[in-house]
């Protein structure tokens, strides 16, 4: 935003967040530990288990999502004091934003500016709201904001505005010059935040699995049960949110009421103390689990050579251990589940469900609505090339982000429905299985791709060009894969929560179910 924060962290303060880090880590990392010999006994189960039909191709999608990368001409707030000026934005392919004072400046490789990772960042478009955001920010202050210090600059009209928010971040507000572009802007930093956010979610690596039960179980032990946002980010990026999370608190009881300024420009000032706590403590959490990278890496290794010649013997072990619990506690669990969770069951499966769905169904048509236009196509000159050309032009499909907006905005109008699942059950995870479900969508595209030269290859050594054969073949194997990842999705645990076998845990609260 610009202007430094009234209350700058001295080195005491500073030093306090660094040690609140190595508490965090101390605690954290031995169940970490713990967790990857279980991500290496998993990983190892499963390459030895009956492997599904090599046919269900989009199943298995081989590409992550990504950004196109996206860059333009901006306005924004920044400079001491702040003020809006010119620049020249940037957002990269990994989801990365960075702004320069002139085209020229990215053109000849200069520094830019500023640059951010767009993970947690929310996107809002209206003045108004962002203005209202603000005003809860400080929930001490009298509300009457006629009468508090003014703040010209931010109050001033803008008109295709691109206001980036964040819980315990910097607030960045752009401006762009026309509405088209304002909507560009938007669906890139969109697709960015998208893509920052579930890169854990998205990886196969054993250890991103054990990280993400490790921050489970530590948020348990804390008093934290059921599924939220927390985990979206990097390793660094999730730490840091879990720590922030316990910090709040006492900032606001300590800090906030010696910020100086009121109203809007005090929330200003409270959000640029909020990026400065977030920075020493990211630093810290990175710096800590480099340290921890090469131990890891050797623990990985052990584990791999330890388990791998042993693994039947795990194998059986583990199935004992689950036929025990199973037996001590499946009829106490059954009749609780029976009296308290069966009601609600059907509601909650339809809900997940209608989100996952709703971005297939949108995926289905726009395939479909493709493979029209490839029919119309070849009808007319029919070759081997040409259906090439053309079902290439499938593998761009899911980095255009204005096509696959009529796919990501199914997904994000089912954000009222899971809002009903807050009060009943606690369920605040909703972003994360919206992001789920949108790169669900992404990922589907690029193996169909393949799927239609696969079937549309041999078709084109006979005589003609059988677009329809191709065209139901194809679709009925989408109807297919949808409804089998659709059951997946639901089915199974919140994003990082898939362990087969639970480790014990503390019992949450009366009243909350745990995930």
């Amino acid at each position: 935003m610009g202007g430094k924060p009234s209350s700058p962290l001295d080195k005491r303060q500073q030093q306090h967040l660094r040690d609140q880090v190595d508490a965090l880590l101390k605690n954290f990392l031995p169940q970490y530990r713990g967790h990857l010999a279980a991500s290496i006994l998993r990983q190892v189960s499963r390459e030895l288990g009956p492997q599904e039909p090599a046919g269900y191709q989009l199943l298995h999608s081989k590409k992550l999502p990504r950004v196109r990368e996206h860059r333009g001409p901006l306005t924004q707030l920044w400079g001491h004091p702040p003020q809006w000026q010119p620049i020249f934005c940037v957002l990269r392919g990994d989801g990365r934003l960075e702004w320069f004072s002139q085209k020229e400046e990215y053109e000849n490789g200069g520094r830019p500016l500023g640059s951010t990772a767009l993970t947690g960042y929310t996107i809002l478009t209206s003045q108004r709201e962002y203005l209202h955001l603000l005003d809860a920010l400080c929930p001490d202050s009298s509300g009457d904001h006629t009468q508090e210090e003014p703040y010209p600059l931010l109050e001033m009209p803008v008109n295709f505005p691109l206001f980036l928010q964040h819980p315990f971040r910097r607030h960045l507000c752009f401006s762009a010059a026309t509405g088209e572009a304002q909507r560009s802007w938007r669906l890139a930093l969109q697709g960015g935040i998208r893509l920052r956010g579930t890169v854990l979610q998205r990886s196969q690596a054993p250890a991103a699995f054990a990280f993400l039960e490790a921050v489970r179980l530590y948020r348990q032990h804390q008093g934290h049960f059921g599924h939220d946002d927390v985990t979206l980010g990097s390793d660094a990026e999730v730490l840091t949110t879990v720590l922030m999370r316990e910090l709040l608190p006492a900032l606001r009881v300590q800090t906030l009421p010696r910020l100086r300024g009121a109203g809007r420009a005090r929330a200003w000032a409270w959000t640029e103390l909020l990026d400065a706590v977030h920075a020493v403590v990211l630093a810290g959490a990175s710096a800590g689990l480099r340290a921890f990278q090469p131990e890891k890496d050797e623990l990985l290794a052990a584990l791999e050579r330890t388990i791998r010649p042993d693994v039947d013997q795990m194998l059986r072990l583990r199935a004992r251990l689950a036929g025990r619990l199973r037996a001590e506690i499946q009829g106490p669990l059954e009749s609780c589940l029976h009296r308290k969770v069966d009601v609600q069951l059907p509601r909650v499966t339809q809900t997940l469900l209608n989100t996952v769905e709703a971005a297939l169904a949108a995926v289905q048509s726009l395939l479909a609505q493709g493979m029209d236009r490839l029919s119309l196509h070849l009808r007319g000159k029919p070759s081997g090339m040409r259906l090439r050309k053309e079902v290439y032009s499938f593998g761009e499909m899911p980095w255009d982000p204005e096509l696959m907006q009529i796919c990501y905005r199914e997904a994000e109008r089912s954000r009222g429905r899971l809002r009903q699942l807050v009060a009943p059950f606690g369920f605040l995870g909703s972003r994360s299985l919206v992001f789920g479900a949108q790169d669900l969508a992404q990922q589907e595209l690029p193996e169909f791709e393949g799927d239609v030269l696969a079937v549309g290859s041999p078709a084109l050594t006979m005589e003609g060009i059988y677009e329809d054969v191709i065209r139901e073949i194809l679709l009925q194997r989408i109807d297919r894969d949808e409804e089998t990842e659709a059951q997946r999705e639901t089915c199974s645990r919140p994003p990082g929560s898939y362990t087969e076998v639970q480790p014990l845990c503390p019992l949450p609260p009366p009243g909350t179910l745990q995930s």
